[in-house]
C-alpha cells in the first residue's frame, strides 16, 4: 500500500462580486465545451467514427475562433480542458461497461464546478489566488492541511444553496495502515436502527430528513405558489435548498464520524450487497431508504478501509441472512418485515432479527475470506438449507 494518500480537503468561502462573477462565467463555459463536445463524439459515434480527448482539444481550439464562441477565451483554459478530459472518463466508463451513456449537462440542473490544476491557481503562504483573478478567495480554513502539503488540484463549486466551496487535493502523510487487531464484525444495515453488529450494539438512526420535515414541507409549499421565473420563486427555491443542505450536512457528518469508528476498530466487515438504487423503487419506503444513506455508508466504509488497511467484504443481496439460523443452520420458509423476533423450529433458539442477520453475514464473510467460498442463494430443498458452496459456514449445536 502506498504510504501517501491522496485526499481531498473541501473548505467554504466568501468571493467578492467580481470573483464570484468570474466564477458563475467560468461554470457556464465548462458546461458549454462538456455538451458541445459530448454532442460532437454522439454526432461521430452515429457515423461509425470515434472521437478522443485530442481531437475534442482541437475542436475546442476551433470553437474559440469564432465569433460566436469568442467568449469562451475570457475565462482560464484550464477548467474548459478538464472539462473534456472528465468527459473522457466518462466514455472509458461507459465503453467499460461501469456506467451509462454520458448525459449533457443541464444550467438548473447540473453541479455547478470547475477544476483547476497548478498552471491555474497559485498557493502561497495559506492564501489560494485562480487564474483570472488579482485577489485570493477568501477561505474559512475550518481545519489545516497537512504539513508542508501542496495542492495538485484545486475544485470550485457552488451548491443549490448558493453556498461556494473549494476542494484542495493534497498528498496526507498522517494516513497509514492500521495495526491488525483480528476483528470481525457483520454488520446489519436497517431503519428502525441504522445498524445492528454482530457484537450485538444497534446503531440509532438519527432519521435527519424527519427532523426537518414540516420545515420542508412549508417551504415547498410556498414554492409551489410562486410565479414560474420570478425573483420570489428563486428566493423560496434557495429556502429550500438551504433545508435539503442542512440535513445532507447533517447526515454526512454522522456517518463520518459512524464508519471511521468501525474501521479503526475493526479488521474485517462485512456488509450485505445491497442494491439501493432498486429498494427506493418501493414507495413505501423510499423516503426512509434514502434518508439512512445506505450506499453513502457503504462507500464511505470502503474508502475508509482501503486507506487504513481494512478488508470489508460484501455479502451476495440473496444471501438469506435474515431466515437462517445463526445457531443450527434451518432456514426459515418466511420471514416477513413486520417479524423482528423469532423462534427457531428446529432448536427452540429465540432471534433478534437483526442480531441473527448480522450474525450470518458475519460467519458468511469469514467464509470467503478464509476458503474463497461463493456466498449465493442456499437451497430450501436441501436438509440445512445450505448450497454446496456455503458448506464451510460456522456450525454449532443446539
Amino acid at each position: 500500500m502506498a504510504t501517501h494518500v491522496k485526499r481531498a480537503f473541501k473548505y467554504r468561502f466568501y468571493p467578492t462580486g467580481a470573483q464570484a462573477a468570474e466564477l458563475s462565467r467560468t461554470f457556464g463555459c465548462v458546461r458549454k465545451v462538456y455538451n458541445m463536445a459530448l454532442a460532437a463524439r454522439t454526432e461521430a459515434w452515429a457515423r461509425q467514427e470515434r472521437v478522443n480527448y485530442n481531437q475534442t482539444s482541437a475542436l475546442l481550439t476551433e470553437w474559440k475562433k469564432t465569433g460566436e464562441l469568442a467568449y469562451l477565451n475570457e475565462v482560464s483554459s484550464v477548467p474548459l480542458q478538464q472539462a473534456l478530459r472528465h468527459l473522457q472518463v466518462a466514455f472509458t466508463n461507459f465503453f467499460g461497461k461501469r456506467a451509462k451513456y454520458p448525459r449533457f449537462k443541464s444550467r438548473k440542473n447540473s453541479r455547478k464546478s470547475a477544476e483547476y490544476t497548478t498552471s491555474a491557481f497559485r498557493f502561497r503562504e495559506g492564501k489560494l489566488t485562480l487564474a483570472k483573478m488579482t485577489q485570493p478567495l477568501d477561505i474559512v480554513w475550518s481545519r489545516t492541511l497537512p504539513e508542508g502539503s501542496k495542492p495538485s488540484t484545486v475544485t470550485v463549486s457552488q451548491d443549490a444553496a448558493g453556498r461556494w466551496f473549494v476542494s484542495l487535493l493534497v498528498e496526507d502523510p498522517a494516513i497509514q495502515p492500521l495495526p491488525g487487531n483480528g476483528n470481525a464484525v457483520g454488520i446489519d444495515v436497517g431503519l428502525s436502527h441504522l445498524l445492528t453488529l454482530s457484537t450485538g450494539e444497534k446503531v440509532v438512526n438519527p432519521r435527519h430528513e424527519r427532523r426537518d420535515r414540516r420545515k420542508l414541507a412549508k417551504a415547498q409549499r410556498e414554492l409551489s405558489r410562486k410565479a414560474k421565473g420570478s425573483n420570489n420563486r428563486a428566493k423560496a427555491r434557495r429556502k429550500v435548498a438551504k433545508i435539503h443542505a442542512r440535513i445532507a450536512d447533517r447526515r454526512r457528518d454522522y456517518l463520518h464520524k459512524l464508519t471511521t469508528r468501525l474501521v479503526r476498530e475493526n479488521q474485517t466487515l462485512v456488509i450485505e450487497d445491497l442494491t439501493v438504487r432498486n429498494m427506493v423503487k418501493n414507495r413505501s419506503l423510499a423516503r426512509a431508504i434514502s434518508d439512512a444513506a445506505w450506499a453513502q455508508f457503504r462507500s464511505m466504509l470502503a474508502y475508509k478501509a482501503a486507506w487504513y488497511g481494512r478488508e470489508v467484504i460484501a455479502v451476495d443481496r440473496f444471501f438469506p441472512s435474515s431466515k437462517l439460523c445463526s445457531h443450527c443452520g434451518a432456514i426459515q420458509a418466511k420471514m416477513p418485515l413486520n417479524v423482528r423476533t423469532w423462534t427457531c423450529g428446529r432448536c427452540g433458539t429465540v432471534h433478534d432479527r437483526d442480531v441473527n442477520s448480522a450474525n450470518n453475514l458475519l460467519a458468511a464473510g469469514l467464509a470467503v475470506s478464509v476458503c474463497g467460498a461463493g456466498v449465493r442463494p442456499q437451497r430450501e430443498s436441501s436438509r440445512t438449507g445450505q448450497s454446496a458452496t456455503k458448506q464451510k459456514l460456522p456450525r454449532r449445536e443446539p
